[in-house]
Order: C-alpha cells, then sequence, then structure tokens
C-alpha cells in the first residue's frame, strides 16, 4: 500500500493553522503539525484523530529560532511523502517602527522571511523531484497596502509574496507540475490582533474574514493553480482600485489609517 501523503503544517496551534490542518486532515492528509505551545497541538491532533482517522505528528518548535528551523527542516528532509508544506506561522508587531522593540522586529522577520526561506528549500527538494506538491504562503493583502504603524509586519509580508511569486514562475519554467501559491487574506478573526491588542471595532465588520473560508478559498483556488489568492471579491477589490491610485493619493489615505490605529 503507498503512504497517504503527508501535510506540514507552521502556526498549527491556532488561526489559519488550524483551519488548514482540519481542512487537510477532512481531504485525507496525515498531518505534521508545528508551533510553539504544545498542549494546544495536543488537543488538536487528538480531534484531528478522532473525526478523520488520520495519522497527526506534533513537532513543538519556534520558528524564530536557528534550532526550531532546524527541527522542522529535518523533518521535511525525512519525510519522503510530503505533499503539503503550509507556511502560516506568524505574528505582529504594533507601533511605529522606530519605538517598536527591536528584538520583537528581529524575531518577526525571522518567522516572516528566514523560517519559509529554510523550509520552501528544503521541501522543493523532494517535490520537484517527485514532480508533485504544494506549498502555500500565507502572506497578507498588506504586501500590497503598506500603512504607517506595520511597516516590518507589511514589508516581511511582501517579501515573501515576491518570494513565492518568483518560485511560482521558476517551476513553470523548468516545466515542473509543483505548485506554489500566495495566500493574501485581509482581516481574518483569529487570535492574531488579540495578541498585538488591537481593537476589533476600528474595522468594519464587514471586512472581517472567517478563517475557514480563507483556507476553503486557498484550496479551491489551487485547482486552478492560481499563484496569488486573496479572499474576498472585497479585498480583491481594494487592491485592483488601490494599484490604480497615484503613489501620492495611496500614501495619503496610508498615513491617515495610521494616524487612526495609533490613537487606540
Amino acid at each position: 500500500m503507498l503512504p497517504r501523503s503527508v501535510a506540514l503544517v507552521t502556526g498549527a496551534s491556532a488561526g489559519l493553522g488550524a483551519s488548514f490542518a482540519r481542512a487537510l486532515a477532512a481531504r485525507g492528509a496525515d498531518l505534521v503539525l508545528t508551533a510553539r505551545r504544545a498542549e494546544r497541538l495536543a488537543d488538536l491532533a487528538k480531534r484531528l484523530r478522532s473525526d478523520y482517522g488520520v495519522e497527526v505528528e506534533c513537532l513543538t518548535a519556534d520558528l524564530a529560532t536557528d534550532a526550531g528551523v532546524a527541527a522542522v527542516k529535518a523533518k521535511i528532509e525525512a519525510t519522503s511523502s510530503l505533499c503539503w508544506l503550509i507556511n502560516n506561522a506568524g505574528f505582529g508587531v504594533k507601533g511605529l517602527f522606530h519605538q517598536a522593540a527591536i528584538d520583537d522586529l528581529d524575531r518577526m522577520h525571522r518567522l516572516h522571511v528566514l523560517a519559509p526561506l529554510q523550509l520552501t528549500h528544503a521541501a522543493l527538494q523532494g517535490m520537484v523531484a517527485r514532480d508533485a506538491g504544494v506549498i502555500i504562503n500565507v502572506a497578507s493583502v498588506v504586501s500590497f497596502l503598506p500603512v504607517a504603524g506595520s511597516v516590518g509586519y507589511g514589508a516581511s509580508k511582501s517579501w515573501l509574496h515576491v518570494f513565492s511569486e518568483g518560485i511560482h514562475l521558476e517551476l513553470k519554467s523548468c516545466g515542473s507540475k509543483v505548485r506554489i501559491q500566495s495566500l493574501c487574506p485581509g482581516y481574518t478573526v483569529t487570535e492574531f490582533h488579540d495578541v498585538i491588542g488591537m481593537e476589533r471595532a476600528l474595522v468594519p465588520k464587514y471586512l472581517w474574514l472567517e478563517a475557514p473560508y480563507v483556507v476553503e478559498e486557498s484550496l479551491q483556488a489551487l485547482e486552478r493553480n492560481d499563484l496569488l489568492v486573496i479572499p474576498s471579491w472585497k479585498y480583491r477589490l481594494i487592491v485592483r482600485v488601490a494599484r490604480c491610485l497615484p503613489s501620492h493619493v495611496r500614501h495619503a489615505i496610508a498615513v491617515r489609517v495610521g494616524r487612526k490605529t495609533q490613537r487606540h
């Protein structure tokens, strides 16, 4: 019997990561779940085994550290049936760049940039050789809409999108069937904003997305081999309009939004 496909999900203890784990388990994939919170991972793994009858392995690791990246990278290299890599782990640092703690900014960039760099490179070795596999990099709609007060977050997510786009083009140029996706959601109901202390009331209710919806949009787009996925027509329209605006208008909007959020 051939082994079932394996999906490795980072930042799997909550939010989009947990939703990806459920969706992929429902599709019959065995799972490797990694995050810092071991208890959360264990609880999720227990539910997934019970609900879907899949194998679930938990790997506690902090991907903002060299040791954490090395542990997950070793797991990728040892998993010959790895078909999915979901680079989802992330967090935000609130406030003006020059006022934010440099250690927090450093950790965020390690998590958003260096960890996906290492894990994607490791996963592609086997995927390209087998000519099969999927990598989903969870970026953000702020990749296209910079806002004062989230400079580091927006820049790191912009890097992740450009990185994904470049690999997508390389894979096409060599005729590989491996697929890569840059998932760029807008405001999504997870613990993310609670952790950074952002008041959800600052954002209109109609702009909030549910995590399971974002994940289903991502997985459906894979059937079309879409590189860029922006869930919800509202955010797709916002990005399209913003790209057409003169830079001075976009900058004025970003400054105004930044001033509003800094007051709260």
